[in-house]
């Protein structure tokens, strides 16, 4: 009678813990935005309420997350600064950071995302080489649930669902200031103005963008005409080569228009072998704004800069976390910057901070 009593009581208590264990488990289907698939045995469960508990909303921001970031290169020091900014505010914000560096060749940045899509990463982030190219590798991270954020430069893919934001710089807008302020440098002009372009790397977007801009604000005088248009790859050493070039070839130039500093600082040393002054025999304008550029400028040999802010690093990765916690990220994030003539950059240069 004893066992029988005995019995009883276990084969009671055993159905009592079935039923709390089939309560308990009902919310193990609910997500938590991350990303990582739910039904984690780890994942807190859902409250009777139906709503999460307040642990659960912030595990996403408390949990380590993996960024992928696939950079063009080293090509510059706007180029240096930017990446020095992503790899600090990764490291601030808690952020494993996977860094590849592409030396200036799509495959190796296509090769990179590949290689960020089989290590699982949360987000992939990337500054394309150049503007076209990118939807198969682009759906081959959407098909694997991995969201892509574009910093510094676009893609000009229709698909805009395979990336979730592009944070960067207005391009076509820095190349309508370029061209604005030598509009006004020249409004009251009666002869030619004769104007040298070195542009970036052909098809990135920046060098696409900084030429239509310009071109843009150039065409409303007449007067004003680009005589000599070509790539110098972002690169002083580049820049130099092909303004000695450029030298060579026109006896009259009066004006150069260079999409970054760096070209336009491997120009003044051309300018300056052959004799020249650079800022009144030559008339410089520049996109960037980094602390060689400003050197040039408050010395006189820049006379218009257009900044362009490589401090993209904690814009980044606000967005990752946003991305991560399921939140809504705008799908365009302008970066704020301003244009410096020479008296400018003497009065900033000792702000800069790249």
């Amino acid at each position: 009678m004893k066992v029988f009593r005995k019995s009883g009581i276990i084969l009671a208590a055993a159905l009592m813990l079935l039923m709390s264990a089939a309560c308990g488990g009902g919310g193990s289907a609910g997500g938590n935005g991350s990303g990582n698939g739910g039904g984690d045995a780890q994942q807190p469960a859902v409250s009777q309420s139906g709503q999460d508990p307040a642990v659960n909303k912030e595990n996403a921001s408390d949990r380590k997350i993996t960024l992928g970031f696939s950079q063009v290169g080293a090509e510059s020091g706007w180029r240096t600064a930017n990446t020095k900014s992503i790899q600090d505010a990764a490291k601030e914000a808690g952020i494993e950071l996977k860094f590849s560096d592409a030396q200036q060749k799509q495959e190796n940045q296509i090769k990179a995302i590949r290689n960020f899509i089989q290590q699982k990463v949360d987000v992939i982030a990337f500054s394309p080489v150049v503007e076209s190219g990118w939807d198969t590798v682009l759906k081959e991270a959407k098909d694997a649930g991995i969201p892509v954020i574009l910093t510094d430069r676009a893609v000009d893919s229709k698909d805009t669902s395979l990336y979730e934001t592009f944070i960067g710089s207005d391009f076509v807008e820095e190349g309508r200031s370029a061209g604005k302020w030598l509009v006004e440098q020249y409004k009251d002009t009666e002869e030619e103005i004769n104007i040298v372009e070195l542009q970036g790397t052909t098809g990135s977007a920046p060098a696409i963008d900084r030429q239509k801009g310009f071109a843009e604000e150039i065409a409303f005088n007449p007067k004003l005409k680009v005589i000599a248009s070509q790539t110098g790859d972002f690169t002083r050493a580049k820049g130099k080569e092909v303004m000695q070039a450029f030298l060579k070839a026109h006896k009259k130039i009066d004006v150069l228009y260079a999409h970054n500093d760096d070209m336009g600082l491997g120009a003044i040393q051309a300018i300056e072998a052959a004799g020249l002054k650079p800022g009144e025999d030559i008339i410089i304008i520049t996109v960037d704004g980094v602390k060689d550029g400003f050197v040039a400028a408050s010395e006189g040999k820049i006379n218009f800069i257009v900044e362009c802010n490589p401090l993209l690093g904690p814009q980044l990765m606000d967005a990752v976390r946003d991305v991560v916690d399921g939140k809504d990220v705008a799908k365009r994030i302008v970066t704020v910057e301003g244009v410096f003539t020479s008296e400018d950059a003497k009065r900033e240069l000792p702000n800069r901070q790249y």
